[in-house]
């Protein structure tokens, strides 16, 4: 049964790589990202500022396209890379990444020339982002390159920068250079239970079960409760050949999400494992 799994792995059915590296990036580093974006600039802009650029977003989260015309008529005012920066996370909203894109950028480039190189750092991650949605991995490399060269200093921000771009190395297939920026991330951001997850996840594709066991066991001590832990824990655990282990894990997966992308990859791993007739042409979703 494990080398069934173990040859379903290897033929690249890979639901898991579908969970962790999308839905988990997606849904946990974006709000994230919303969160970490606010805090950042709020510390260099003018309270007035700030709070203007909270009030937009927040109307372009509950109606994207109320958001852009109040960031619009704001960068007539003159609001400058803030107001810039409401339209760009409105864009995303409404899921027109490459303009989207377009703006982050031109938001970083006047916090540029505005003298203040950590904002112009922070919107190239959120264009990076964007690029990353939109399906444009090659440009998100160049703007999280360009993120970490300017002006991040170390820490947090950076740390997930480099997340950010080993992600990108990931979805352009250039995994030696995902795992580069994947280990100063985790140097940096060594707190961010994704990075330790993600890692882990890398490592299991460059078939370092080592690594993927250390880096699991990790995330799995900063996010107990997060299905896409336990989801490849189990994972991991079938490659490493302990089947009860990767049972115990993806049972667990399935309890604390049901329904989930997750816990269908679990119960799916579950079920070949039950199979005792000829093994299937592996079903991609």
């Amino acid at each position: 049964m494990i080398l069934t799994a173990l040859m379903l792995m290897q033929a690249g059915y890979s639901p898991e790589t579908e969970a962790v590296m999308n839905r988990a990036r997606k849904e946990a580093h974006e709000k994230r990202q919303v969160d970490r974006q606010l805090e950042g600039l709020s510390i260099f802009l003018p309270q007035e500022t700030a709070a203007q650029l909270q009030a937009c977003i927040d109307a372009a989260a509950d109606d994207p396209e109320a958001g852009m015309a109040q960031a619009r008529a704001w960068i007539v005012k003159g609001g400058g890379f803030s107001a810039r920066q409401c339209l760009a996370y409105g864009l995303s909203e409404a899921g027109r990444w490459s303009e989207a894109v377009d703006e982050f950028n031109s938001a970083a480039l006047d916090a540029q020339k505005a003298g203040s190189a950590t904002d112009a750092a922070r919107l190239w991650v959120q264009a990076g982002n964007a690029a990353l949605a939109g399906d444009m991995p090659e440009r998100a490399v160049g703007f999280f390159g360009t993120a970490i060269s300017f002006g991040l200093p170390d820490g947090l921000a950076k740390g997930e920068a480099y997340l950010d771009r080993a992600r990108a190395q990931v979805a352009l297939g250039d995994l030696a250079a995902a795992r580069r920026d994947m280990d100063e991330a985790l140097k940096l951001a060594a707190d961010d239970p994704l990075a330790w997850l993600l890692s882990a996840t890398l490592a299991r594709r460059m078939d370092d079960l080592p690594k993927a066991r250390n880096d699991i066991a990790e995330a799995q001590k900063r996010a107990p409760d997060d299905a896409s832990v336990a989801l490849e824990a189990g994972n991991i655990a079938i490659l490493s050949g302990d089947e009860a282990a990767a049972k115990a894990s993806w049972a667990r997966a399935m309890t604390l999400s049901p329904g989930s992308d997750q816990a269908k990859a679990a119960q799916a791993n579950l079920e070949q494992l039950d199979e005792t007739g000829p093994t299937p042409a592996p079903q991609s979703r």
